[in-house]
């Protein structure tokens, strides 16, 4: 059986397996899905080569899907918070997951000009399933996107409602892939091919043991500020690819420890720090936008018509699961890159492969791993 803290179930190479130190100590999978009830499905769309002809392709795309309680309890609510980084970017709802602190229902992640269509698939799906129209008779999605038009063609609409159904009927738990999959297909980061990434951490605080898991479509930076391990390694890898910074990142935290929304909101914020351990600077064009859910108190968050008890990790002990946010984010995004390959798309635009063997060679002269 395949190690998942050193491979994707297809068998893509995780960062773990080239021996790149990380701080903290991941959950079983090194994947948002260690924390309980989290489901995560992918729909890819990858078809065509050659120039491009809008509405025909290539076609380079696809929707991320994120239940926080899985299929079924795809229609409950969890207690959340987001942070907005660099708004040049969507996430439907942000205004009311900021008001009422809180997300209904599954989460999409898809490239930008499809993030109002997964909005939408996504109530008729929960309307379908009969999971929808718990008190109240409207609802807000959250739907996220970021800018794949360098690999696809983006303003050929090829996202359609059955992606999304697609992605939410598959979502499962358990290891899940990385890379070039779902929303992430089309996506470069740090000049190399990037797309959906994830990992996790144990978080002892308060007297409890928790897991914390991030999942990020990454999609911005400039080669020149990549940096893995604390080694500014974009400076020394040869690199084919697109060098401006035109890209985004959305960043999807979950944990099963107790929170209150304003405490994750002050999570989601910690993933800007994350990000900027691999050299983000939240360009003027790219979209930065954080989103931190907690899975406890599902009967609280759901109850109406009598006042209600939550648990909460006391504001003075939460550093740890903020420490563990930074840590998860920053490795997600490694974990993104390194499961990956080069891929080419419209007009023979190519986003190169981060090189395995020559980033280890970076990383070995300058003491991170072993020679």
């Amino acid at each position: 059986m395949t190690n998942p803290h050193l491979a994707t179930p297809s068998g893509k190479v995780r960062a773990r397996a080239l021996g790149i130190p990380f701080d903290g100590q991941p959950g079983p999978l090194n994947a948002i899905t260690d924390v309980a009830g989290v489901e995560v499905g992918y729909a890819t769309l990858i078809r065509g080569d050659g120039p491009l002809v809008v509405g025909q392709g290539p076609v380079r795309t696809g929707v991320t899907a994120i239940l926080p309680r899985g299929r079924a309890g795809a229609g409950g609510a969890v207690f959340a918070g987001g942070h907005s980084l660099n708004g040049n970017g969507e996430m439907t709802g942000f205004l009311w997951l900021q008001e009422a602190g809180r997300v209904e229902g599954p989460i999409t992640v898809t490239n930008t000009h499809a993030v109002g269509l997964a909005r939408d698939a996504t109530l008729q799906w929960l309307l379908r399933h009969g999971l929808h129209g718990r008190g109240q008779l409207w609802g807000l999605p959250v739907a996220a996107e970021t800018y794949d038009g360098y690999l696809n063609d983006i303003n050929g609409f090829h996202v359609t409602a059955e992606h999304v159904f697609a992605a939410l009927d598959t979502a499962r738990g358990g290891a899940i892939e990385e890379g070039s999959v779902g929303g992430g297909t089309g996506m470069i980061c740090y000049g190399f091919k990037g797309g959906s990434g994830t990992a996790s951490r144990r978080v002892e605080c308060a007297g409890g043991d928790f897991l914390l898991g991030a999942f990020v479509q990454a999609n911005f930076g400039r080669q020149e500020q990549l940096t893995i391990a604390g080694v500014p390694v974009g400076r020394h890898l040869s690199m084919s690819g697109p060098g401006a910074d035109v890209g985004s990142v959305i960043g999807i935290v979950a944990t099963d420890a107790p929170l209150l929304p304003h405490q994750l909101r002050r999570l989601a914020q910690r993933c800007a720090l994350g990000i900027g351990r691999s050299g983000a600077v939240a360009a003027h064009t790219s979209g930065d936008i954080f989103l931190a859910l907690s899975t406890a108190n599902a009967l609280a968050v759901d109850a109406m018509g009598a006042v209600q008890t939550v648990a909460f990790v006391p504001d003075a002990d939460v550093t740890p699961l903020f420490e563990a946010v930074v840590q998860a984010t920053d490795e997600a995004v490694i974990n993104a890159l390194i499961a990956n390959e080069t891929m080419t798309g419209r007009d023979g635009h190519t986003a190169p492969g981060l090189p395995h063997a020559a980033l280890t060679d970076v990383l070995k002269s300058f003491g991170r791993i072993a020679g």
